[in-house]
């Protein structure tokens, strides 16, 4: 890979382990093992806060270098539930949801039924449980 771009590199870079190696990131394979998707995530949002990098492709690969490297070090001293780098860790955070009171409706009242009916349609010819145990 040392022939290639830096883009036509990381066109190839498929695994956490392959990205590290490449930027030079001395790692831990245990931390990587555990977290690589959300080391990849990580680096991936640490990017998109980044903004537009510079042309020189040095500079470029410094920023991705740092940027990996903070992504790393991330989950060598905390961990994913820690970090919640993807949306499902935020699920079964409380929620708030608004409910307008205009909103707000009362159903039609349900008509009572009567001794013997117990509401299956049958119109008192009922032969279930209930129906039995009101009879």
């Amino acid at each position: 890979m040392d022939d290639l771009t830096l883009d036509e590199a990381l066109e190839e870079l498929e695994s956490a382990e392959d990205f590290l190696v490449y930027f030079g990131v001395v790692f831990d394979a245990a931390v990587v093992h555990v977290n690589r998707l959300h080391i990849l995530q990580r680096f991936h949002n640490y990017l998109a806060q980044a903004g537009a990098l510079p042309d020189a492709e040095a500079t470029r690969r410094a920023v991705y270098t740092e940027l990996l490297t903070r992504a790393y070090q991330d989950f060598v001293t905390s961990d994913a539930l820690t970090e919640k780098v993807f949306k499902v860790f935020h699920m079964h955070e409380p929620q708030t949801s608004f409910v307008p009171l205009s909103s707000i409706t009362l159903a039609e009242p349900v008509a009572e039924a009567k001794s013997g009916d117990c509401g299956c349609g049958g119109k008192g010819v009922c032969h279930s449980s209930e129906a039995a145990a009101r009879g």
